[in-house]
């Protein structure tokens, strides 16, 4: 890894993504449809430069983690901020976005380029990568992937904690009303 690059991180401290008069700014709708509180959403934007100060500076490939992947994408939607401003502009050179391509070989090479991205983070910034944004590995591609977005409007969503606290309450009133039908 190259020194710590002051000038590119100058830049990215002092870019906003989107427009400034926007009533929906670039954090707002990240939190929208990420369903994140607007603090953590902020949170991810930072993330989000950290990482692509990472990937102009860090010498390899880098991956973001599920959350930084999404700051990414939504930047990715305002194609002529990140094209004709972000990349030439701030980063200096073009950051372009590649899906894998699948199967185990790929697996393994994120798998790899994702560690190496912590790695580098630690050596750029100087400490580990916030935990809830930059997860293990085995969390980044194990159970991350399986997220998929829901309309609220038309489910009910519930931590597997609460749905097992129900199924056991209910599980102890069966058994109560069967002991008392015994007993009489």
């Amino acid at each position: 890894m190259t020194v710590f690059d002051t000038q590119l991180w100058a830049r990215l401290e002092g870019y906003r993504i989107g427009p400034a008069d926007a009533a929906l700014s670039f954090a707002d709708r990240l939190a929208r449809e990420n369903r994140w509180p607007a603090a953590f959403a902020h949170r991810v934007i930072r993330e989000y430069y950290n990482f692509c100060y990472l990937a102009m500076t860090a010498g390899h490939e880098v991956t973001p983690s599920d959350q930084v992947d999404q700051a990414w994408h939504l930047h990715l939607t305002y194609s002529r901020d990140y094209w004709q401003r972000f990349c030439p502009e701030v980063l200096g050179g073009d950051l372009h976005h590649g899906p894998t391509a699948g199967g185990q070989v790929e697996r393994s090479r994120y798998y790899e380029q994702y560690a190496q991205t912590l790695a580098s983070y630690e050596a750029a910034f100087g400490e580990p990568p916030p935990p809830d944004i930059w997860p293990p590995a085995a969390r980044r591609f194990g159970s991350d992937p399986l997220s998929y977005r829901v309309n609220p409007a038309d489910v009910v969503t519930l931590p597997k904690r609460a749905v097992w606290l129900v199924l056991a309450a209910m599980g102890l009133v069966v058994i109560v009303a069967v002991l008392a039908g015994r007993s009489l």
